[in-house]
């Protein structure tokens, strides 16, 4: 991945981490006070806080980088956006039903695309005090301290995550394999492989744009790999915001994860 150019340098990255500190706290703030809660349109929660969020960031994000375009889980999508070479992609709260449930596993998550691969991330988790960002070529960190994926191979003792069909299909393969707990922050369950605190993650058919442009950066710049069965890297700022499902861990796991799906999908 190329490094990114001027836009993307040291002052936008310190800039941009201190924006997604402050929506954070902002976040914050109505998780340890009073919000109110609604369902949109499909079943998904959503609180005056992810509301309260998307506006503060997009006020902010867009001054910083007016020539930019905006996706956002909370903000109705324009199609212009599909014309604009590099722009934001956020999710005010990753992981809503945590955040109304009263649980620590929800983040804020934003990514500056450019012609459809993130260059630069910031995602942060207030409750639990952890920023992570990443630069295309410069690596990622979790509170300025560098971090990365978990090395090896081996799937046995592996730490996994995700939906309960997928880490059942993988320990069929390797019945040693430790399922983790739920986390409900996509975006931080895989950050978590990113960090080393999870070999395996994997996200559902029904991710987002929003729930992953961000940490898909933050997991190969920490050396691992986040890609669909297939092999095949996400391509952000498409008519159709929705994902396959996908698989991150370090480069010889993925592999191996990869193997796994291959020798045990049905003959066509």
């Amino acid at each position: 991945m190329r490094a990114p150019d001027a836009i993307a340098r040291a002052p936008l990255s310190d800039e941009l981490a201190g924006i997604v500190r402050e929506a954070g706290a902002l976040a914050e703030g109505k998780f340890r006070g009073t919000y109110k809660s609604w369902t949109k349109g499909g079943g998904s929660p959503v609180t005056d806080a992810d509301i309260a969020v998307d506006n503060f960031l997009r006020e902010r994000l867009m001054r910083l980088a007016p020539d930019c375009g905006w996706l956002s889980e909370e903000t109705e999508d324009d199609s212009a956006r599909l014309d604009t070479p590099r722009l934001w992609i956020v999710d005010p709260i990753d992981g809503t039903r945590a955040f109304a449930s009263g649980r620590t596993d929800w983040a804020v998550s934003v990514a500056l695309v450019e012609n459809g691969r993130p260059i630069m991330a910031a995602l942060y988790a207030p409750v639990e005090d952890g920023l992570y960002f990443a630069a295309a070529g410069e690596g990622t960190t979790q509170n300025g301290t560098p971090i990365a994926v978990s090395p090896g191979g081996e799937l046995a003792q592996a730490r996994a995550a995700g939906p309960k069909g997928l880490l059942e299909r993988l320990a069929q393969a390797e019945p040693a394999i430790i399922a983790e707990p739920k986390v409900f922050s996509l975006a931080l369950r895989l950050a978590r492989v990113a960090a080393g605190r999870l070999e395996v993650a994997f996200a559902s058919s029904d991710a987002n744009d929003w729930d992953l442009a961000a940490v898909d950066l933050m997991v190969h710049e920490a050396g691992g790999t986040l890609t669909d069965f297939d092999g095949d890297a996400a391509i952000y700022n498409l008519a159709e915001s929705k994902h396959r499902t996908l698989v991150a861990a370090g480069r010889a796991r993925h592999q191996r994860v990869l193997e796994i799906w291959r020798e045990r999908r049905p003959a066509a």
